[in-house]
């Protein structure tokens, strides 16, 4: 918990900056939006500011526990810790809340399976649709590569809503179905997949994409089967060229609103990739005391034939697959 807290402390410096940043567009001209932004941004330096004076608290009574003899207190510095450990996990919480995303760009893509798990792709897909009305959350694609039976090979969108990123996150892994494919004719039972990814917005002070580092190009859209269905050059894909990471997106008419989804999309894959870089550091400083701290990827298998779902990460069971499958995830936490 100590270390996850340090790594949030880092932060400070670049909020600090990015306060710097805003105060001096304000006293240019006034914009509500960027007033909102730097609100958010005080309240989370306040919580940093009072994380890192726990932590040196916690520093300061741990180096007591180590250095005192006297047993009596000894006693009250370990009480002391139980307290200030309850008071960290306390601000991380509050800190966490604060900083809660309200937007994410989700991947689904066909795994193992064939056109089975392209059709079970779309079925993941509708079901995180249905979720996301009954939230409230909005849904902007971004790209989608369709299969001859009407299943997705993969797609990429944006969720938008209150809390969205801080539910889907845990939607990201494999997805497993069991059922009796359409396309199977004796009616044996087969085991298919489907991946879903869930990648973090970036504030675009976080990601800065140098414009020499890309190639954009613009492309004809194309339906299912690869005709045409636009007239002109109205898709956009873009590269980039430190990484060899390709986006496009050719679901707008407008050339112009095509590559801001397209930028959007590989900022999010960038950040993702800085964000894995810096847990994969944490991950290794910590590895001789606690082992690996990965989870497993497998996160639901959905069982047709029994109506049954399991979420591994939860470790529930429940007979409801219909009601998970038409948007009602919030079952799974209920169990009801």
């Amino acid at each position: 918990m100590i270390e996850k807290a340090k790594t949030l402390i880092k932060n400070l410096e670049n909020i600090k900056k990015e306060i710097e940043q805003i105060d001096l567009k304000l006293s240019s001209e006034f914009d509500q939006s960027l007033l909102e932004k730097r609100g958010k941004l005080e309240e989370k330096l306040e919580k940093l500011e009072k994380l890192k004076e726990v932590i040196k608290e916690l520093e300061d009574v741990e180096d007591v526990i180590k250095s005192e003899s006297d047993p009596e207190l000894i006693s009250l510095a370990v009480e002391e810790k139980k307290n200030l450990e309850k008071e960290l996990s306390k601000l991380i919480g509050e800190f966490e809340q604060v900083s809660s995303k309200n937007s994410c760009i989700v991947e689904i893509r066909a795994g193992v399976g064939g056109e089975e798990a392209a059709l079970f792709a779309g079925d993941l897909f509708r079901m995180y649709s249905k979720f996301a009305d009954k939230k409230g959350w909005k849904i902007k694609m971004i790209y989608e590569r369709g299969s001859d039976l009407g299943g997705i090979k993969e797609m990429a969108f944006i969720m938008e809503g209150k809390g969205v990123y801080d539910f889907m996150k845990n939607e990201a892994g494999v997805h497993r179905v069991q059922r009796v494919p359409v396309t199977e004719s004796s009616g044996r039972i087969h085991t298919s997949t489907a991946t879903v990814a869930v990648l973090e917005e970036p504030e675009d002070v976080q990601v800065n994409i140098s414009p020499q580092d890309i190639i954009i190009e613009t492309f004809r859209a194309s339906g299912p089967g690869g005709q045409h269905v636009n007239k002109t050059d109205s898709a956009v894909r873009i590269k980039h060229i430190p990484t060899g990471i390709v986006v496009t997106c050719q679901e707008e008419r407008s050339q112009h609103m095509n590559k801001e989804k397209a930028l959007r999309l590989l900022k999010a894959k960038l950040f993702q990739i800085e964000k894995e870089k810096q847990e994969r550091k944490i991950l290794e400083e910590r590895k001789q005391q606690i082992g690996s701290a990965e989870r497993s990827e497998k996160v639901r298998t959905y069982n047709f034939m029994q109506n049954r779902v399991t979420d591994h990460r939860l470790g529930i069971t429940i007979y409801r697959l219909d009601d998970i499958l038409d948007g009602n995830l919030d079952l799974l936490f209920t169990g009801m």
